[in-house]
Protein backbone atom coordinates (compact mmCIF):
# COMPACT_ATOMS: atom_id res chain seq x y z
CA UNK A 1 0.00 0.00 0.00
CA UNK A 2 2.70 2.67 0.33
CA UNK A 3 2.59 3.12 -3.58
CA UNK A 4 -0.86 3.31 -3.46
CA UNK A 5 -0.14 6.45 -1.05
CA UNK A 6 2.57 8.11 -2.21
CA UNK A 7 0.00 8.40 -5.29
CA UNK A 8 -3.06 9.59 -3.09
CA UNK A 9 -1.27 11.17 -0.93
CA UNK A 10 -0.73 14.40 -3.00
CA UNK A 11 -3.70 14.78 -4.58
CA UNK A 12 -5.46 14.25 -1.40
CA UNK A 13 -3.33 17.21 0.72
CA UNK A 14 -3.54 19.41 -2.40
CA UNK A 15 -7.14 19.42 -2.44
CA UNK A 16 -7.42 19.73 1.47
CA UNK A 17 -5.62 23.07 0.93
CA UNK A 18 -8.00 24.21 -1.66
CA UNK A 19 -10.58 23.23 0.46
CA UNK A 20 -9.55 25.24 3.91
CA UNK A 21 -8.80 28.25 1.41
CA UNK A 22 -12.05 28.18 0.53
CA UNK A 23 -13.63 27.00 3.61
CA UNK A 24 -15.08 24.24 1.84
CA UNK A 25 -13.72 21.23 3.79
CA UNK A 26 -16.57 20.12 5.63
CA UNK A 27 -18.66 20.20 2.71
CA UNK A 28 -16.06 18.33 0.86
CA UNK A 29 -15.76 16.10 4.16
CA UNK A 30 -19.50 14.70 3.29
CA UNK A 31 -19.44 14.89 -0.54
CA UNK A 32 -16.58 12.81 -0.67
CA UNK A 33 -18.49 10.16 1.98
CA UNK A 34 -21.46 10.54 -0.50
CA UNK A 35 -19.30 9.55 -3.69
CA UNK A 36 -17.63 6.88 -1.89
CA UNK A 37 -20.78 4.97 -0.69
CA UNK A 38 -21.45 5.28 -4.56
CA UNK A 39 -18.78 3.40 -5.42
CA UNK A 40 -18.98 1.03 -2.79
CA UNK A 41 -22.10 -0.09 -4.17
CA UNK A 42 -21.91 0.27 -7.36
CA UNK A 43 -19.40 -2.52 -9.67
CA UNK A 44 -20.41 -0.93 -12.73
CA UNK A 45 -18.84 2.43 -11.65
CA UNK A 46 -15.82 1.21 -10.16
CA UNK A 47 -15.35 -1.24 -13.26
CA UNK A 48 -15.68 1.74 -15.46
CA UNK A 49 -13.50 3.91 -13.57
CA UNK A 50 -10.69 1.15 -13.47
CA UNK A 51 -10.86 0.02 -16.89
CA UNK A 52 -7.96 0.62 -18.88
CA UNK A 53 -9.98 0.38 -22.28
CA UNK A 54 -11.79 3.34 -21.07
CA UNK A 55 -10.35 6.78 -22.55
CA UNK A 56 -9.69 9.14 -19.58
CA UNK A 57 -12.18 11.63 -21.95
CA UNK A 58 -14.92 8.96 -21.16
CA UNK A 59 -13.92 8.70 -17.69
CA UNK A 60 -14.05 12.29 -16.73
CA UNK A 61 -17.58 13.03 -18.93
CA UNK A 62 -19.45 10.31 -16.69
CA UNK A 63 -17.86 11.34 -13.51
CA UNK A 64 -19.29 15.08 -15.10
CA UNK A 65 -22.53 13.46 -15.12
CA UNK A 66 -22.96 11.97 -12.15
CA UNK A 67 -21.48 14.03 -9.77
CA UNK A 68 -21.39 18.15 -11.09
CA UNK A 69 -24.89 18.53 -9.58
CA UNK A 70 -23.98 16.84 -6.26
CA UNK A 71 -20.47 18.21 -5.82
CA UNK A 72 -19.06 21.78 -4.89
CA UNK A 73 -17.12 22.90 -8.22
CA UNK A 74 -13.56 22.34 -6.26
CA UNK A 75 -14.27 18.40 -6.05
CA UNK A 76 -15.86 18.77 -9.52
CA UNK A 77 -11.80 19.09 -10.73
CA UNK A 78 -10.33 17.15 -8.45
CA UNK A 79 -12.45 14.24 -10.47
CA UNK A 80 -11.84 16.18 -13.90
CA UNK A 81 -8.33 16.00 -13.11
CA UNK A 82 -7.74 12.53 -11.60
CA UNK A 83 -9.53 11.79 -14.95
CA UNK A 84 -7.57 13.73 -17.01
CA UNK A 85 -3.83 11.64 -15.51
CA UNK A 86 -5.59 8.64 -15.96
CA UNK A 87 -5.53 7.78 -12.12
CA UNK A 88 -9.47 6.77 -11.49
CA UNK A 89 -8.10 3.57 -10.33
CA UNK A 90 -7.02 5.43 -7.64
CA UNK A 91 -10.25 7.58 -7.11
CA UNK A 92 -11.25 5.89 -4.08
CA UNK A 93 -7.58 5.89 -2.49
CA UNK A 94 -7.57 9.70 -3.02
CA UNK A 95 -11.02 10.25 -1.69
CA UNK A 96 -10.35 7.91 1.65
CA UNK A 97 -7.10 9.47 2.27
CA UNK A 98 -8.74 13.44 2.18
CA UNK A 99 -11.26 11.94 4.65
CA UNK A 100 -7.83 10.86 6.63
CA UNK A 101 -6.10 13.97 6.59
CA UNK A 102 -9.96 15.88 7.17
CA UNK A 103 -9.72 13.27 10.59
CA UNK A 104 -6.00 14.29 11.82
CA UNK A 105 -6.50 18.69 10.90
CA UNK A 106 -9.93 18.51 13.06
CA UNK A 107 -9.05 15.42 15.36
CA UNK A 108 -12.06 13.52 14.65
CA UNK A 109 -12.06 10.03 15.92
CA UNK A 110 -13.41 7.32 13.61
CA UNK A 111 -14.58 4.38 14.61
CA UNK A 112 -15.87 1.32 12.82
CA UNK A 113 -19.07 0.13 14.12
CA UNK A 114 -20.47 -3.50 13.30
CA UNK A 115 -23.55 -4.57 14.44
CA UNK A 116 -26.44 -7.50 14.31
CA UNK A 117 -29.33 -4.95 13.68
CA UNK A 118 -29.22 -1.08 12.28
CA UNK A 119 -28.90 0.85 15.68
CA UNK A 120 -31.90 3.09 16.74
CA UNK A 121 -31.13 7.09 16.92
CA UNK A 122 -30.50 6.46 20.72
CA UNK A 123 -27.99 3.36 20.58
CA UNK A 124 -25.81 5.66 18.09
CA UNK A 125 -26.28 8.43 20.67
CA UNK A 126 -24.87 6.47 23.87
CA UNK A 127 -22.45 4.82 21.58
CA UNK A 128 -20.94 7.87 20.18
CA UNK A 129 -20.54 9.03 24.01
CA UNK A 130 -18.69 6.44 24.85
CA UNK A 131 -16.53 6.21 21.92
CA UNK A 132 -15.41 9.74 22.77
CA UNK A 133 -14.77 9.01 26.56
CA UNK A 134 -12.61 5.98 24.95
CA UNK A 135 -11.21 8.14 21.66
CA UNK A 136 -10.31 11.42 24.16
CA UNK A 137 -11.58 13.40 20.91
CA UNK A 138 -14.23 15.85 20.83
CA UNK A 139 -15.56 14.05 18.18
CA UNK A 140 -16.39 10.69 16.52
CA UNK A 141 -16.68 9.96 12.56
CA UNK A 142 -18.99 6.50 13.30
CA UNK A 143 -19.22 4.13 10.15
CA UNK A 144 -21.80 1.74 11.09
CA UNK A 145 -22.69 -1.22 8.93
CA UNK A 146 -24.92 -4.24 9.81
CA UNK A 147 -23.05 -7.86 10.11
CA UNK A 148 -26.05 -10.07 11.49
CA UNK A 149 -23.17 -13.09 11.73
CA UNK A 150 -22.51 -11.01 14.77
CA UNK A 151 -26.34 -12.69 16.01
CA UNK A 152 -26.45 -9.91 18.34
CA UNK A 153 -24.56 -6.60 20.18
CA UNK A 154 -21.63 -5.04 18.37
CA UNK A 155 -17.67 -4.67 17.72
CA UNK A 156 -15.92 -1.20 17.60
CA UNK A 157 -13.18 -0.86 16.13
CA UNK A 158 -11.20 2.47 17.08
CA UNK A 159 -7.50 2.44 15.87
CA UNK A 160 -5.81 -0.36 16.64
CA UNK A 161 -8.33 -1.19 19.32
CA UNK A 162 -10.86 -3.50 19.09
CA UNK A 163 -14.62 -3.74 21.70
CA UNK A 164 -16.28 -6.83 21.08
CA UNK A 165 -20.19 -6.36 22.85
CA UNK A 166 -21.37 -8.97 19.96
CA UNK A 167 -22.70 -12.56 20.94
CA UNK A 168 -21.01 -14.19 18.48
CA UNK A 169 -17.32 -12.81 20.54
CA UNK A 170 -19.02 -14.26 24.18
CA UNK A 171 -19.41 -17.00 22.41
CA UNK A 172 -15.95 -17.52 20.53
CA UNK A 173 -14.31 -16.59 24.18
CA UNK A 174 -16.60 -19.02 25.96
CA UNK A 175 -15.26 -21.64 23.64
CA UNK A 176 -11.57 -20.27 24.20
CA UNK A 177 -11.55 -20.46 27.74
CA UNK A 178 -13.76 -24.34 27.98
CA UNK A 179 -10.20 -25.14 25.24
CA UNK A 180 -8.01 -24.14 27.82
CA UNK A 181 -9.49 -25.94 30.78
CA UNK A 182 -9.78 -28.96 28.87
Amino acid sequence: MPLLNAIATPYAEAFLQVCEARDESDLAFQQIKDILAVWESSDELRQAMTSPVLEPAAKKAALELLFAEQVTPALLNLLRLLADRNRTAVLDSVLNRYLELYREMKRIALATVRSATALSDDQQAALRRRILQVAGTESVDMDLTVDPSLIGGFVVSLGSQVIDASLSGQVRRLGLALARTA
